[in-house]
């Protein structure tokens, strides 16, 4: 595959200072590169870092939604034909676990229906191959941007004495702090954003498992049993209540 076009880093013709003036206001975020492409994956890469961005390169799917799920990014851009796992079932598989990460696919796949398909698959934007770096810079200080605006919501909960952090991802009752695996978190966050609102199991299984059908399984019922174990057990109040025939409602003073 050929270089994208223009494939020169650094000021284009006739930018010099206006370049340097959005250097010094973009923000330094780290950013994942998901692709299998060595020259683009490079060229991408030495623009990012000269742009003072921290950047990791993955080169395989699998590679990438391990980095993408064990640390945390800004952006992440995901070629869409990958080795292994392809970049689609790596959006979609992040988008499952609730990582609302903003993602740019880059692809060769031009047509109207294949940019349809990759963003109903959960990306954000969809830059076609040959690209110019300076248009690809543009497209994340966009999605960062947008990050930022969304980031302004609450970035901690608390019902009664139950708080928790959606920064730390921890949770804690009064002076104890609760234990809590990745679903057991969504599950609880979902809940203490709808305080004193009955939740139904339909709710529950398109929100935080992202099911569109029922599975015709109890793992509700066992995963709010364990969360109910965890954040009511040892207190005097129960905040977790089950409401026959409806779902469940977290409230506190009664």
């Amino acid at each position: 595959m050929q270089p994208p076009e223009r494939n020169t880093v650094g000021p284009e013709p006739g930018s010099g200072r206006r370049r340097r003036l959005e250097l010094l206001s973009s923000p330094n975020m780290k950013i994942l590169v998901i692709e299998d492409d060595k020259v683009v994956a490079d060229f991408v890469a030495k623009g990012l870092r000269q742009e003072s961005h921290s950047v990791d390169v993955a080169e395989e799917g699998d590679q990438g939604l391990f980095l993408a799920m064990s640390n945390t990014y800004d952006v992440l851009i995901v070629d869409r034909m990958l080795p292994k796992v392809d970049g689609l079932s790596v959006i979609r598989t992040l988008r499952a676990s609730n990582d609302q990460t903003p993602i740019l696919i880059l692809s060769a796949l031009a047509d109207v229906s294949e940019r349809v398909t990759g963003l109903s698959s959960g990306a954000d934007d969809y830059l076609v191959k040959p690209f110019a770096f300076s248009e690809l810079s543009a497209r994340i200080n966009v999605l960062a941007r947008r990050a930022n605006l969304a980031s302004r919501e609450p970035v901690a909960l608390k019902v009664g004495d139950l708080e928790l952090d959606l920064l730390s991802r921890e949770a804690r009752r009064g002076d104890q702090q609760i234990p809590l695996k990745p679903r057991e978190f969504q599950l609880l966050e979902y809940l203490m954003r709808h305080p004193g609102q009955v939740v139904t199991r339909t709710m529950l299984l398109e929100q935080v498992w992202d099911y569109h059908f029922d599975p015709m399984t109890n793992v509700i019922d066992q995963h709010i049993s364990q969360l109910r174990k965890k954040i009511d057990r040892g207190f005097d109040e129960p905040l977790i209540h089950t409401v026959r025939g409806a779902g469940y409602v977290l409230r506190s003073g009664g």
